[in-house]
């Protein structure tokens, strides 16, 4: 092994990266679970869930303020595997491919000659496509807890075992061509999306503080990424929360159906809570992953 593959994935570096991105998982997980469930229902049921503030109020008359965090365990737990190889991933492509005039855009606090636009898209991309496969059973008990409706009180754990008595082990997979789908583009936007508002932020206004550029960039590059993944969202949603969906092969035939069904439109049910949802949320990840870089370097790996 090369001198510069250890560089890339030496422990210290795949132990700065899993502890930020558990640290930003949690603060994005709770911050934007009450929105992530409002926007489910409205893209399940929409003519039941039809406005935000009709959805959230519904929910709590009928279930209590807890509905709004159904889900969240698995959530919290799958994020923190889902980030931790996202931000891993995407961090080693950085060292990987450092770039020939250019250095990284992002949260480090470089000084940068050029801005290479495609590199961190095309990095995202590939983020997306691999952590879709991690990240894709904790996401179907999230779809099949939060769509549990008025007095039936199934956990995760009650959701997740009837999961595997009806469907065995691949219950846990529906859907994984609709969790691809939907994953590629929205990392492409998102780590792409925060590189570049990262250096917009950073040169064209320099006495801005770096927590502040983080968590608007990291707010704007969520808001960027859900707006684009979000007609590839719905019928993912659509296909996990059921259970009669296939691994592979339900996805396709379910975006027809709600083509069909509701007209394109259709396709971008629950876009505004996601929005509302996205921008402090993916900010309180991006703030989480960067102090807990810099806590990382300054007192643990001191230790």
């Amino acid at each position: 092994m090369t001198a510069h593959s250890n560089d890339i994935i030496n422990s210290r570096h795949v132990s700065r990266d899993v502890f930020s991105a558990t640290v930003g998982s949690i603060l994005c997980c709770y911050t934007g679970q009450p929105l992530d469930t409002l926007k489910v229902r409205m893209q399940i049921n929409p003519t039941i869930y039809t406005t935000i503030i009709h959805s959230a109020q519904k929910t709590i008359q009928e279930e209590g303020m807890y509905a709004l965090w159904k889900g969240s365990v698995p959530t919290v737990l799958g994020m923190a595997a889902e980030n931790a190889m996202a931000f891993g991933l995407n961090e080693s492509l950085k060292r990987a491919f450092p770039g020939e005039n250019s250095s990284s855009v992002g949260g480090n606090g470089n000084s940068y000659n050029k801005l290479d636009l495609f590199r961190p898209f095309w990095m995202g991309l590939v983020t997306g496509v691999t952590s879709a496969v991690v990240l894709l059973p904790s996401e179907v008990i999230k779809a099949k807890t939060q769509v549990v409706v008025g007095n039936d009180q199934s956990s995760s754990l009650d959701v997740y075992r009837k999961m595997l008595r009806q469907q065995g082990w691949k219950s846990l997979f529906v859907g994984l061509d609709a969790q691809i789908m939907r994953d590629g583009p929205f990392y492409a936007i998102f780590f792409g999306g925060y590189e570049l508002f990262c250096y917009v932020f950073r040169t064209s206004v320099p006495q801005m503080p770096e927590e502040m550029n983080y968590f608007l960039s990291g707010g704007l590059a969520g808001m960027l990424g859900w707006t684009v993944a979000m007609p590839f969202d719905v019928p993912k949603t659509n296909v996990q929360s059921r259970w009669d969906t296939k691994m592979v092969g339900s996805y396709f035939p379910e975006m027809g159906r709600i083509v069909r069904e509701r007209g394109v439109l259709g396709l971008y049910n629950g876009l505004w809570p996601t929005l509302v949802r996205a921008f402090p949320a993916n900010a309180a990840l991006f703030l989480g992953v960067e102090m807990g870089k810099k806590f990382f370097d300054d007192f643990l790996w001191k230790i």
